[in-house]
């Protein structure tokens, strides 16, 4: 029995019309790829009920979710039963007999990676592949998590690139059509925000709405984040499942140091570039193979400067559920400091415009990276506030300002000992004008009695010269 139409179909209407130009080859050969969640069963389930290939396959099109096959003889089994035969041992032989000898047939492969990628199948996996390929009337569509086409397939060209976010229009067109219009449009806009433009996010997402809607939704991720959409038993209806499934492939775990970088990325909205990767000096020898890893699976994505990032559906995920070690922070906040000091002697100087680039590229990663350290038991609590007063510098020569990092600090100062970070940071504070300061009074005292202990001239000018009226 054929899967049914998807009933809800916007903002992949170019990808169906570049699928369908295939088909105008007499053997089509057709892979798509992407990211789970990316609808990639959806868009291959309109292909097959399109009307143009309903005329041209009628009755002989088939659709095999390849989720439970572990081997290449459970792949042909799966086939041979929606082909009508008996249950045997290996019906490879059987199945290409068949195919070869009927009329011209469409064989979807839904999420064949499950039997790809283990590296004791793939081989005889491609091989089969590579067998069904030889067959002249038939039209073969395979959908797979990642950016990775199987080997031994002459692939139809041009290549079908891996499926991204849906556009901001259609994936606003896609969430209506579930949810209805009636809510606050800027409350969508802010449900969608959390989706990435993800389809299957979306899907999820605009059906919680439907039922509770976008006031409740957005409250409950406050508390719950990828949980709110996360109840179902399937990939297709519960997303943690679905990135689950991406985070323990093989092409991951033989890779293991690739789920440490992706936790990483959980807390960088800005991503991390080649260089960044490298000069951060990570505990991982394989930094650039982990990179690559991501990359294959889809968990993570190149934007359009090259940098490393995740979507926002796996960065919540990852930072619920497998945040980054201090030990994996600790580099990147070191390398964003010595910016900082390199920044801070350069200011003004034709020299400076580069670190400011760099500083920019990241500055949701530093507001993060510090954040992460404003605790009163964290280790570099007195690190992270120092680091904060550096970044208040940057902040005021660049007009803005991170009310958040200063607040948390205030609250975080009685549970500090060391004299010279309070210090700094209550003379970045006052010197920058953008920020309102509640008891400023109280604060300069306070800064006084710690000043007293520093014996720093520089330091005290500095905030002599901020406090003046």
């Amino acid at each position: 029995m054929l899967p049914a139409e998807p009933k809800i179909f916007h903002g992949r209407e170019s990808e169906l019309a570049d699928i369908l130009k295939q088909f105008e080859h007499s053997t089509p050969r057709i892979s798509i790829l992407g990211a789970g969640g990316m609808g990639k069963t959806s868009l291959a389930q309109a292909v097959l009920h399109h009307e143009e290939i309903v005329i041209k396959y009628q009755g002989n099109r088939l659709f095999v979710a390849c989720d439970t096959a572990a081997s290449k003889a459970e792949l042909a089994g799966l086939i041979g039963a929606h082909l009508g035969m008996k249950p045997g041992k290996d019906l490879t032989q059987a199945v290409l007999f068949h195919l070869s000898e009927g009329p011209p047939t469409l064989l979807i492969l839904d999420n064949l990676e499950t039997v790809w990628e283990p590296a004791e199948s793939r081989k005889e996996v491609e091989e089969f592949l590579s067998l069904l390929t030889d067959i002249t009337s038939l039209a073969l569509m395979i959908t797979m998590r990642g950016a990775e086409r199987p080997s031994k397939v002459q692939w139809t060209r041009p290549f079908l690139p891996s499926l991204e976010p849906l556009a901001q229009e259609a994936a606003c067109k896609v969430f209506i059509a579930i949810a209805e219009d009636r809510h606050p449009m800027e409350e969508i806009d802010q449900v969608l925000s959390l989706t990435d433009n993800m389809p299957l996010s979306i899907n999820l997402l605009a059906h919680a709405v439907d039922v509770e809607g976008t006031t409740a939704i957005l409250s409950r991720w406050q508390r719950e984040h990828t949980l709110v959409i996360s109840e179902g038993y399937d990939r297709r209806s519960n997303l943690e499942l679905s990135i689950l499934l991406s985070l323990e492939s093989p092409r991951i775990t033989s890779t293991p140091h690739s789920q440490e970088l992706l936790s990483l990325l959980s807390i960088l909205p800005d991503g991390l570039s080649d260089a960044e990767l490298k000069q951060s000096k990570f505990a991982i020898q394989d930094i650039l193979d982990c990179k690559r890893a991501l990359l294959r699976t889809a968990l993570a994505y190149l934007d359009d400067h090259k940098r490393l990032k995740a979507l926002v559906p796996i960065r919540e995920y990852m930072a619920k559920f497998r945040p980054p070690r201090d030990e994996m922070i600790r580099p990147l906040f070191k390398h964003f400091q010595e910016l900082l000091q390199v920044y801070a002697v350069d200011r003004g100087k034709q020299s400076s415009a580069l670190y400011v680039q760099r500083l920019t590229s990241n500055y949701t990663n530093i507001q993060n990276i510090i954040q992460n350290g404003l605790h009163p038991e964290h280790p570099d609590l007195a690190d992270s506030i120092s680091g904060t007063s550096r970044f208040m510098r940057f902040d005021a020569d660049i007009g803005k300002y991170a009310p958040s990092l200063v607040n948390k600090i205030l609250h975080l100062l009685p549970h500090l000992e060391d004299h010279w970070a309070k210090a700094s940071f209550a003379v970045r504070l006052f010197g920058n004008p953008t920020y309102s300061i509640p008891h400023p009074e109280t604060l300069i005292t306070q800064t006084l009695e710690w000043l007293k202990t520093l014996d720093d001239p520089n330091l005290e000018g500095m905030f002599t010269f901020s406090v003046q009226p």
